[in-house]
């Protein structure tokens, strides 16, 4: 770090996601800098880093992680590519937030939880924002005071306007419902033991071949459910909703109605188009609290434990997606470094 204690932060991807980082880190929060930018495509990450001062742009991961300005890295690739990007991170005792998936598949991200574990210490924060947001952080504490009661069921709901072109039915599971697995964990503070998918007839907007929307529900040790309806091609904007059901009460985030309007007859509000919109306050609010732990020597947030545990529920709901009926979800003994 520069005598000041800034971070010098290697943002690895720069598409839609690692842009949106290197302007969040350059504009939105403090103590942090963007001192290298990696991507395959070499033309692109120039024309990004030359927008950042004193910023070198690289195509290779492993050359940023050791240029002497590099302090942190952000992983914001693809997810096939972010364990080989965190396991070369972790070789040179490198913090890091990776953008989910911590890694596609169960293995993997296993590979990479051996790998930390080995090393001894947390280094990796993985990025899932919606323990950032304001509602939902609300709702956590609130179910933390125990006023509600246990917690019996929690509905979920997660509608995009349209999916990617690449968007493929199993990545309504691994690429969408990630953060409903992520989400249900964290607010019950329990695991998930079972999956079952359920399939609707598609709806007429959505690509042939995709299995759009669908239903699935998730089974916890605890005795809980929690259920979400994933529609990634609703037509009218991208919403997150969720809602606890409690022994003594229920709570309920995401429905969009800070501000509401009356004119011409009619009463509403507006739907976000997308996620970056929706959860921009989270994701600064992420960043932010990343850069300061990583400053004060510390890793805090979502853990590599969190990243394989949401890998392995996505595995086995690709799985009952695909082959139908309820799937079990397998985990290994939870290592004592994540607690």
């Amino acid at each position: 770090m520069t005598e000041r204690g800034t971070l010098g932060v290697a943002v690895i991807g720069t598409g839609k996601m690692g842009a949106d980082h290197v302007r969040r880190i350059g504009e939105a929060i403090s103590g942090a800098r963007v001192s290298a930018v990696v991507d395959i495509d070499a033309e692109r990450a120039k024309q990004v880093a030359a927008r950042v001062d004193g910023c070198t742009a690289y195509t290779d991961p492993a050359s940023a992680m050791t240029a002497a300005d590099v302090d942190a890295v952000l992983i914001a690739s693809s997810g096939p590519a972010h364990e080989a990007a965190l396991l070369q991170a972790l070789e040179h005792d490198l913090p890091v937030l990776c953008e989910k998936p911590l890694t596609p598949d169960a293995a993997s991200a296993l590979r990479v939880l051996e790998a930390e574990r080995r090393l001894g210490r947390r280094r990796v924060q993985v990025g899932f924002m919606r323990r950032y947001d304001a509602e939902y952080m609300k709702l956590k504490s609130l179910l933390e005071t125990g006023q509600l009661g246990r917690p019996l069921m929690l509905h979920n709901r997660h509608r995009n306007a349209a999916s990617p072109p690449f968007f493929t039915s199993d990545m309504l599971i691994s690429d969408s419902v990630a953060h409903e697995t992520d989400v249900t964990r964290w607010l019950l503070g329990q695991e998930i033991t079972a999956v079952t998918v359920l399939r609707p007839t598609p709806s007429v907007n959505a690509p042939d071949d995709l299995q759009d929307p669908q239903f699935v529900v998730f089974e916890t040790d605890g005795g809980a459910l929690s259920d979400v309806e994933i529609f990634v091609n609703c037509g009218f904007g991208y919403q997150v909703q969720a809602e606890v059901v409690c022994e003594r009460g229920t709570a309920r985030v995401g429905d969009g109605h800070a501000m509401v309007t009356n004119m011409a007859g009619r009463w509403g509000g507006t739907i976000a188009q997308d996620f970056v919109e929706r959860f921009a306050d989270a994701y600064d609010s992420e960043v932010q609290a990343w850069a300061d732990a990583t400053r004060r020597g510390e890793v805090t947030g979502p853990s590599v434990w969190d990243g394989y545990a949401a890998a392995a529920v996505c595995e086995a709901g690709v799985r009952s997606l695909n082959e139908g009926g309820r799937v079990p979800v397998e985990l290994v003994e939870r290592p004592a470094l994540y607690g």
